[in-house]
């Protein structure tokens, strides 16, 4: 301890950034290093205001969000291994490749290492003040330049990318350099941006991951790992992980099996939960579990960055999968957030309900599209005058989305009408690849389809589905562009005044049909959304703004409401909730332009609202443990989400 207290008063050795390695004699630092730490010297630096390099080794971590975490002071190895003759230390020549060296730092950031740390990364931003304290003088050019300076430079660097895809590169680079700064042009231009860094470019980014590939982002947990997941899992540097996205990327957006690269849609999902619902970028994990891929494409792509493998399915997969589960709750709790994206059918299903009991988790294909679709429907209600147990509603598409948006969609009409849940599913129909689900197809069905066959004639029209059926809402979950056409669209506006057609499948080049043609086709009368964006639509004298109904709406604001109560399981009925306080964000002034979804840059007031409305229902159920409940859960909502306005460095 007498060390640590010369250490405090030296001034040679006060140095923001420099190691214990560097500042003594190898001897002494293998000695006296452990007591150092162990005494807080770190922590003295932190609580000044400076900024914490990151750990290369698991075992120690640095700072996450400003607040140190050490788990351990000694290296991988034990200190004797340090400094070593002919192993590692000043006596060791940088040219001997054959030598083993232990990579482990902890040390206050300060010059080069601050300005390569993206956490910390202020570029032109840092003050004369800061450059002076933090060794900056000569890294930078003189120049100083605003937060608010810089984030117009980098929209003005989009402005000349020639191609969304070029924008994304751009972002996710700026991301990898400047993480506040790269959030705060995000969260300043959600609507101009999201279309970039989500859907549809997103998913361009899936099927070029190999070739886009620059720095890992992530974590990749392979078939080859079984049996080590919670290694894998201490392996990241950060260790309060509150929200986790993991995918096999089976089924990525509409595109199909693209394998590992379906990290870009996790990175993706996690980068609007920080954006949109304010959580904390280090607490946010992209998974992807690669167990190989079916697509030959990818198989004979040279630059494909997964295992060259056909998928691995049944028991090891399985137990890959639960090894998965099981060690990201052993390592981050119960209450960790897991977010089940873009499984395939076989898959998604039962995943969600063999871990729903045990786990914090949901699909967001299935639950969080439910809700979103909810909530337009609901919001649609006013332009019709009528309730949503009056409605009969027809889906193109019964895979995961199409179900899901039917099973909720049968509760909250249950709920409304007072009638059971099978008879609410009677005013629910499905159409998938062979046509309209019926009773007599029961034998092929798959299980979730079921409860939505009804006594009917079989059909394979659409247009003759409509006819028999006579929905009042046509909802397109197939990922098949083009099948809402004009005589679908036609068919739709002869039996309703105001037809509801909601296109939402992903992306855009998949989606069902195109909002100017909904419009055009039903003489303007129809309430229309899509699951991609499409530009304002200009016909008769009349502008119609479509609405977007893009799960980024609810899912964020889930997450956070999630977190901010500590709950521990998800329920139905939370997803209800956040229907509910979305389409409560829609005013009349948004649907007399034809949106049923409010403005996508009020994106942080409406999670807000869906975090508070889901975490009041977590306290009702009793699966809330951030006890006891705030008084005001939308002011508390307010003050847990992530601000990425650069901070000062004393």
């Amino acid at each position: 301890m007498a060390f640590a207290g010369w250490l405090r008063r030296s001034s040679s050795h006060r140095r923001v950034g420099s190691t214990l390695a560097s500042a003594l004699p190898l001897q002494l630092f293998r000695q006296l290093a452990p007591a150092a730490i162990a005494a807080g010297y770190l922590a003295e630096g932190l609580s000044q205001g400076f900024p914490a390099a990151e750990s290369f080794h698991s075992g120690v971590t640095g700072v996450c969000g400003g607040s140190a975490v050490q788990s351990s002071a000694v290296p991988p190895g034990g200190w004797q291994h340090l400094g070593k003759q002919g192993n590692s230390g000043e006596e060791d020549s940088d040219n001997d490749h054959s030598v083993d060296v232990t990579p482990w730092v902890r040390s206050v950031a300060s010059g080069v290492d601050l300005l390569r740390n993206p956490k910390y990364n202020k570029g032109l931003a840092f003050t004369e003040e800061e450059r002076n304290r933090l060794y900056l003088h000569g890294l930078l050019p003189a120049g100083y330049m605003s937060q608010d300076h810089q984030v117009d430079r980098v929209l003005a660097n989009l402005k000349e990318a020639q191609s969304d895809l070029q924008r994304y590169v751009h972002l996710m680079a700026l991301q990898e350099r400047n993480e506040r700064l790269f959030y705060r042009v995000l969260v300043d231009h959600v609507e101009q941006l999201m279309p970039i860094v989500y859907t549809p470019t997103v998913g361009l980014a899936c099927e070029r991951f190999g070739l886009l590939f620059r720095r890992p982002r992530g974590l990749f947990v392979s078939q080859r790992d079984r049996g080590r997941v919670m290694e894998l899992l201490k392996n990241w540097p950060e260790r309060r992980v509150r929200a986790i996205v993991v995918t096999d990327g089976e089924r990525v957006l509409g595109l199909g099996d693209l394998g590992v690269q379906g990290m870009a849609i996790a990175v993706g999902k996690l980068t609007l939960y920080t954006a949109c619902g304010g959580i904390h970028p280090a607490e946010c994990l992209p998974v992807t579990i690669d167990v190989g891929t079916n697509n030959q494409a990818l198989l004979k792509d040279p630059f494909y960055p997964g295992l060259r493998q056909p998928r691995a399915t049944g028991e090891e997969y399985d137990e890959l999968i639960d090894e998965f589960m099981e060690a990201c709750k052993q390592r981050f709790g119960s209450d960790v957030l897991i977010q089940f994206e873009d499984f395939a059918n076989h898959n998604a299903f039962r995943l969600l309900f063999q871990y729903r009991g045990s786990h914090l988790v949901f699909n967001d294909d299935i639950q969080g599209t439910a809700s979103v679709a909810l909530a337009g429907l609901v919001a649609s209600l006013p332009l019709l005058g009528s309730s949503l147990s009056s409605q009969t509603i027809l889906f193109f598409g019964a895979g995961e989305a199409g179900t899901g948006i039917a099973e909720l969609l049968a509760t909250a009409i249950s709920r409304e009408a007072n009638i059971s849940l099978a008879e609410a599913r009677g005013r629910i129909w499905l159409v998938d690849s062979k046509g309209l689900v019926v009773r007599s197809r029961v034998d092929s069905l798959q299980p979730h389809k079921v409860p939505f066959a009804h006594d009917h004639p079989e059909s394979a029209d659409l247009v003759e589905t409509i006819q028999t059926i006579r929905p009042t809402a046509l909802i397109g979950v197939s990922g098949q562009a083009g099948t809402f056409t004009q005589p679908v669209c036609e068919a739709m506006a002869q039996l309703n005044e105001r037809p509801i057609i909601f296109a939402l499948s992903n992306p855009t080049s998949l989606s069902e049909c195109t909002a100017e043609d909904a419009y055009k086709w039903t003489q303007g009368r129809a309430v229309f959304a899509s699951g991609s964006p499409f530009p304002p639509v200009e016909m008769d004298g009349r502008r119609f703004v479509p609405g977007q109904g893009n799960n980024a709406y609810v899912f964020p604001g889930i997450g956070l409401g999630c977190l901010m109560c500590g709950a521990t399981r998800m329920r139905d009925e939370m997803f209800l909730a956040a229907a509910e306080a979305l389409a409560a964000q829609v005013s009349d002034e948004d649907r007399e332009q034809g949106r049923v979804y409010p403005p996508i840059w009020k994106i942080r007031q409406i999670s807000a609202h869906i975090a508070k409305a889901v975490a009041a229902k977590a306290y009702d159920l009793g699966v809330a443990t951030n006890l006891p409940k705030p008084p005001d859960l939308l002011a508390y909502a307010f003050s847990k989400m992530y601000n990425p306005h650069y901070r000062s460095f004393r």
